[in-house]
């Protein structure tokens, strides 16, 4: 058996906008032996969140529990039971866990789930698809016939909303994105009608112009000058779901809180619904309910990007996915 194991730990709190980097470090800890019912699993691909950041302060004020100074931060992953003393998870079996920033992790059944074989690979386990189907289906209540704005469209979240958004029926989903490269992976290869890019400016004239009779559901994962522009271009009673502030993690300024057009608000009478990220298992099992089989027929493409390196560019990858270098769910491979 594998008596240690490097990981990824927590050596002080973030206060602003500062890297990541230099708030963690990589040690090595022992290892306890496996009890009965346990199963040591080496990970093989961690996911990268922009929540990941925000539990890196002393206090982030969410409803989950922030990392711990000395300890690996909790992350979604995959890996390999490499030795068992559980029989339901024998050694070979692929699962899902929360352990991820670190190489070898000992669990139980209850912290470990055998992923779905239907999948085309154990990493697409790996996604924010149950955020997205939460909020565009269950929040928003986008219908046939909607016109849907998604905001950071090509990031882990934004690029299963609106590609659910068109499989439940929307007439015309939106993306913006901050880059060409973004604006064109989004309607070339995710399905959308139409990309803007924030970087171009004027990005109410942009969303105008793609929504010329407005936008009837806004999924929102920036807010800032996204969200201000989004209640300007809404239609009448437009939905708006809000998820993230991703704006406000790379800017702790205006990013984080953003203009309510309070008049424009009332005269629409736009339906404004924050919720939060942690889920349910029914929400849970109604995304995957949903998942395979929309992968199979095509209505949806699991978007990714992977990264190799393991724990070592943990940190750094992470920044760039708060600067928005990477697109989709990101991956490190281990």
């Amino acid at each position: 058996m594998t008596t240690n194991t490097r990981r990824v730990a927590l050596s002080q709190h973030r206060t602003g906008t500062e890297s990541t980097v230099g708030l963690t470090a990589i040690d090595k800890v022992d290892l306890p032996s496996l009890d009965a019912g346990q199963v040591l699993v080496r990970t093989t691909y961690l996911q990268l969140t922009a929540v990941t950041a925000d539990l890196m302060r002393q206090d982030p004020g969410l409803p989950m529990p922030g990392y711990q100074l000395r300890e690996a931060p909790w992350g979604p992953a995959v890996g390999t039971v490499v030795e068992s003393r559980d029989p339901a998870l024998p050694v070979g079996t692929e699962v899902v866990h929360r352990a991820g920033w670190q190489e070898y992790a000992v669990l139980t059944s209850a912290q470990a789930y055998p992923v779905d074989k239907a999948l085309p690979a154990a990493y697409y386990a790996l996604n924010q698809g149950v955020t997205a189907y939460h909020g565009i289906v269950d929040i928003a209540e986008v219908k046939p016939g909607d016109v849907v704005f998604v905001s950071g469209a090509a990031g882990g979240v934004g690029s299963l909303a609106g590609q659910i958004a068109k499989a439940v029926g929307a007439t015309k989903v939106i993306g913006s994105a901050g880059s060409a490269a973004k604006v064109d992976y989004l309607t070339g290869e995710l399905g959308f009608d139409a990309a803007i890019n924030y970087r171009d400016g004027d990005l109410l004239g942009q969303l105008r112009a793609a929504a010329p009779d407005g936008i009837d559901v806004f999924f929102d994962t920036v807010g800032g000058d996204t969200f201000e522009a989004a209640v300007q271009a809404a239609a009448y009673a437009a939905r708006f779901a809000l998820c993230g502030a991703l704006a406000g993690q790379l800017d702790s300024g205006v990013g984080a809180h953003p203009r309510l057009d309070i008049m424009t608000a009332i005269v629409k009478e736009l339906v404004i619904k924050p919720f939060p990220t942690p889920h349910t298992p029914a929400q849970i099992q109604a995304w995957n309910s949903h998942y395979g089989r929309w992968l199979a027929s095509g209505e949806i493409a699991y978007p990714a990007t992977i990264l190799d390196g393991g724990l070592d560019v943990a940190a750094s990858a992470l920044d760039e996915l708060l600067a928005g270098k990477h697109r989709g769910n990101v991956l490190i491979r281990f």
